[in-house]
């Protein structure tokens, strides 16, 4: 993981991508989302989706997972390498949640992430906040999925 200084608005990285099969879209939503399009693909097919459609709380949850995985990644090799690791804060929420387009049954979704933002913070000047983008694009290249999420970032040099 980067420091706050090292980080350009516009920065994009893809972070991984998940096919959703049906029997992961049924189990998440009988734990989490028990909604008769997201359980039977009978359902799904009555209803405005066409087909079974994944949760957009699963979609959220894949792209959280993919996202994590990603950034400890990124920490092990910069740590292979002998950099030091910044090690980023808490997330202070997130903005503009879109579910754009349904998420079907054998649908990839490959997801990325660009930097739109960064300030330091007045009341923690030893940290940054970063705003980034958050998307997800299925095997025919439309957006499915989206949103905007706040970061705390530390900075290399606070006093600078």
């Amino acid at each position: 993981m980067r420091f706050f200084e090292d980080i350009e608005i516009g920065a994009r990285r893809e972070f991984g991508s998940f096919t959703f099969t049906p029997e992961d879209i049924k189990r998440f939503a009988a734990q989490f989302d028990p909604q008769r399009f997201h359980l039977d693909e009978e359902e799904g097919r009555k209803s405005l989706f066409g087909g079974l459609a994944a949760s957009g709380w699963h979609v959220a949850s894949v792209c959280m997972k993919l996202l994590v995985a990603d950034g400890k990644r990124l920490a092990a090799e910069a740590a292979a390498r002998g950099e030091q690791v910044a090690v980023w804060g808490p997330s202070p929420g997130f903005r503009e949640l879109r579910w754009i387009r349904p998420v079907l049954a054998g649908d990839t979704i490959s997801f990325t992430n660009q930097v739109e933002t960064k300030r330091t913070s007045e009341k923690r000047p030893e940290w940054g906040i970063l705003q980034a983008r958050n998307i997800g694009v299925n095997q025919r290249n439309e957006v499915v999925f989206s949103f905007l999420a706040t970061a705390f970032v530390p900075r290399r040099n606070p006093g600078s």
